[in-house]
C-alpha cells in the first residue's frame, strides 16, 4: 500500500514549549513510520516578524537538533530548512495570482499578529497563508497535521488547490487536515483558558523545551489553580485540568489515571509531581540536543540531504505548475 504524503513545519523563532512538543513534534515521530513525511524548519515564515539574523540562524540549528533528539529520523523523512528549497517562494508567487485580498484579510492569524505587531504590518504577514499553501501543495501532501488554531490555513490551502485545478486542470492533491487527538492542547500555566504559547510575555506561563529542572519545578509551583483543593477534571477547574493533562502526557498515563493517583492529595504535592515528571522527560532530550549541536558537520549534512530530497519533489510540482500557467521553460 502506497504511503500517504505528509507535510508539517515549525518556525525557528525562539524556544519551543512543551505544548509544541506534545501537540506536534511527538506526534511526528509516530507519523514518520506510517507516511512519507516532509518536515520543514519554516524560517521564511519566521521573518514575517522581525528577527535578529544571527539568532535566527542559531535557532534553526537548535530546532533541527531538537527534532532529531525528540526522535525524528532523517533516514525516514525529509528534514530540511524551508529557505534552502527555493520552490516554496516560487510557487507562492504563482498562487498569489489566484488568491484574493479579501480572503487574506479574513485570516484570524493576520488579525491577531497585526494587533501584536502594529508597527510592522508587512505584506509577508498578510501573505503568510499563501506561503503555507505553497509549502503544502509543493509536495502533493495528502495530510497536514495541525492544531485547531491552524485548521483555517489548511482550509485556505484546499481552496487555492481546488481553484487552481479548476482553472488550469488537475495539478494539486487537495490536502486534508490531520487533527491530532492526544496532547493537542496544553494551556498556559498562568492563564489556563488560553493555549500555551512560546511568544507569551509572561515566562512563567510556558515550559520551554530548554528549561532546566529547577526552572521547570519553579514554574509549576507558580501555576494558577483554584481555591477548592480538589484534584479533578472539570471545566470549572481549567488550571487543575491542564496540569492533569500535562502529567498524563509526560507519564503515558490517562488523565483519569492521573486524577485517581492524586485523589485526596494537596495542590503543592501535585504541582511538584507534575514538574518532576516533565523535567525527567525533558532531560534526555536536552542531553541529546546538546550532543547534536556539538557536531555541526553532522547537522549540516542532515539538512543538506533533507533539502535535496525536498528539492526533487518540489521541482517536479513546480515544473508542472509552470507548464500549466504557460511559463516558457525552454525545450
Amino acid at each position: 500500500m502506497e504511503k500517504k504524503i505528509l507535510y508539517s513545519a515549525v518556525q525557528p523563532s525562539g524556544n519551543l514549549t512543551i505544548g509544541n512538543y506534545a501537540g506536534a513534534i511527538r506526534n511526528w515521530v509516530q507519523l514518520q513510520n506510517e507516511n512519507d513525511c516532509f518536515y520543514a524548519i519554516a524560517n521564511m515564515h519566521a521573518i514575517t516578524v522581525r528577527q535578529e539574523p544571527a539568532e535566527l540562524r542559531r535557532h534553526t540549528l537548535e530546532l533541527a537538533a531538537l527534532y532529531i533528539a525528540c526522535g525524528i529520523d532523517p533516514e525516514k523523512c525529509a528534514l530540511y530548512v524551508q529557505s534552502q528549497v527555493p520552490q516554496h517562494a516560487e510557487l507562492m508567487w504563482v498562487l498569489n495570482t489566484i488568491t484574493y485580498v479579501g480572503e487574506m484579510n479574513r485570516m484570524t492569524q493576520f488579525k491577531d499578529k497585526s494587533q501584536k505587531h502594529a508597527d510592522n504590518i508587512n505584506m509577508g504577514l498578510m501573505d503568510y497563508p499563501v506561503l503555507m499553501a505553497a509549502d503544502i501543495l509543493l509536495y502533493q501532501a495528502d495530510l497536514v497535521p495541525v492544531g485547531h488554531d491552524q485548521k483555517q490555513h489548511v482550509e485556505i490551502a484546499r481552496d487555492i488547490a481546488i481553484r487552481f485545478n479548476n482553472r488550469y486542470g488537475e495539478t494539486f492533491r487537495v490536502p486534508e487536515p490531520l487533527i491530532m487527538k492526544s496532547g493537542a492542547k496544553i494551556a498556559s500555566l498562568q492563564e489556563p483558558t488560553k493555549k500555551m504559547s512560546k511568544s507569551d510575555e509572561n515566562i512563567n506561563a510556558c515550559i520551554y523545551m530548554s528549561d532546566d529542572k529547577d526552572t521547570v519545578i519553579r514554574k509549576f509551583k507558580r501555576a494558577v489553580t483554584d481555591s477548592d483543593n480538589e484534584i479533578r477534571i472539570s471545566d470549572e477547574k481549567p488550571g487543575i485540568t491542564n496540569l492533569l493533562t500535562i502529567y498524563a502526557t509526560f507519564t503515558g498515563k490517562t488523565v483519569e489515571e492521573a486524577e485517581k493517583e492524586f485523589a485526596g492529595k494537596g495542590y503543592g504535592d501535585f504541582k511538584l509531581a507534575v514538574g518532576e515528571a516533565v523535567a525527567d522527560a525533558l532531560a534526555p532530550i536536552q542531553a541529546e540536543q546538546k550532543k547534536l549541536l556539538a557536531d555541526k558537520t553532522y547537522l549540516t549534512g542532515v539538512l543538506a540531504s533533507g533539502a535535496e530530497r525536498a528539492y526533487k519533489a518540489a521541482r517536479k510540482t513546480l515544473s508542472k505548475v509552470y507548464r500549466k500557467v504557460g511559463f516558457y521553460q525552454g525545450e
